[in-house]
């Protein structure tokens, strides 16, 4: 098999976990080749252009992307992955290696995934000043006056398409039948997660398309909880959940509060799926505090990479990796700063590779 992935390595100090995972994948020989479109401000001094057509042709010739955290001029490669590729569903994955520093007092047997809608909700980026509402005299609900007339302010459009929820509810209900076969799992289940108590025109849309997909998918459980409740239950019983579905913000803020419960970001992975491409990419931020250290946790850029393994049909290796990788953890002696230890991120991906 013969794949070709896009690699950005991301800003500050993403490229020093991308680097080593990149090539421990090379030292496996699985049959992967590695473009690298040039992005960002040396594409901009290269071109005058942050992202040029030929990263977006690099990109899109690629089976799939890889990417490093981004904080600055390569997020302009990050939105055409995202809006201009359409990868709608979100996929964070919240699982306890033992080992890793969870804050909490028995963290076993956590192992469930946020799927955040990616490409709605206030995230349409949709805002302005308060008076260009005037002309639609549009009256809240609770307040009951015309908006325009609150103040001097801001407002933000949050815009749930039927369409739009109903395929990542229904990607949801996909993952969680796939998840069924993998060890100690129970029965499969969806959860919904939202605000429909308050915003009931969108949010109660999200819910009711929630429902109405899961009437079609009888032999997996479905629940819905308010978000702020769920939320609560996520930190105390958080080992009751499986494949957890969300609009956008709130699967935007509780997918990094469930990197928390395992410990830090940067046990956090991601992939994001449309329906004919996807990239993978560390949830952790780029971590400009620690850049040029060598001790940012590789974990999360593994994990994602993992991800994106399974999504290229090599998932036995992609479970090898896990299962080095969670060896590493129990074995403790070669874990970064942010779980504890005292290693580089160097000594942490020698210690896999010679698990593997």
């Amino acid at each position: 098999m013969n794949k070709t992935v896009a690699v950005i390595e991301g800003d500050d100090a993403a490229p020093e976990a991308m680097r080593p995972v990149v090539a421990l994948l090379d030292s496996l020989q699985l049959g992967l080749s590695w473009v690298r479109p040039q992005v960002g401000e040396t594409a901009e001094a290269a071109t005058g252009s942050t992202f040029p057509d030929a990263a977006r042709a690099l990109i899109d010739a690629a089976d799939t992307t890889l990417f490093g955290s981004t904080s600055g001029k390569s997020g302009a490669a990050l939105g055409y992955l995202r809006w201009g590729k359409e990868t709608y569903a979100n996929v964070r994955p919240c699982r306890y290696l033992r080992g890793c520093a969870s804050p909490l007092a028995r963290p076993d047997g956590i192992d469930f995934v946020i799927v955040r809608e990616n490409l709605e909700d206030l995230y349409v980026g949709a805002e302005g000043p308060l008076e260009d509402l005037a002309p639609l005299g549009l009256v809240g609900r609770s307040v009951r006056r015309p908006i325009h007339e609150l103040g001097s302010g801001r407002y933000a459009i949050k815009a749930i398409t039927r369409e739009g929820t109903e395929r990542v509810v229904r990607f949801a209900f996909r993952l969680a039948a796939a998840r069924t076969g993998r060890d100690g799992a129970g029965e499969p289940k969806v959860t919904c997660a939202t605000k429909h108590n308050m915003l009931r025109d969108t949010d109660g849309l999200f819910l009711q398309v929630a429902r109405e997909v899961a009437e079609d998918h009888p032999d997996i459980a479905f629940e819905s909880f308010i978000v702020d409740d769920f939320a609560c239950r996520m930190i105390r019983e958080p080992e009751r959940f499986d494949v957890v579905v969300m609009p956008n913000q709130y699967g935007d803020i509780l997918s990094d509060a469930a990197g928390g419960l395992l410990g830090s970001l940067g046990l956090a992975a991601s992939g994001c799926f449309g329906e004919d491409y996807a990239y993978f990419e560390p949830a952790h931020g780029t971590a400009p505090d620690i850049a040029g250290r060598n001790i940012i946790n590789p974990t999360a850029t593994i994990l994602s990479a993992t991800m994106m393994l399974d999504y290229l049909g090599l998932d036995e290796a992609a479970r090898r990796i896990e299962a080095g990788l969670a060896r590493v953890y129990d074995d403790g002696t070669a874990l970064t700063p942010d779980q504890g230890g005292s290693s580089s991120t160097t000594e942490f991906m020698h210690a896999l590779a010679r698990v593997l």
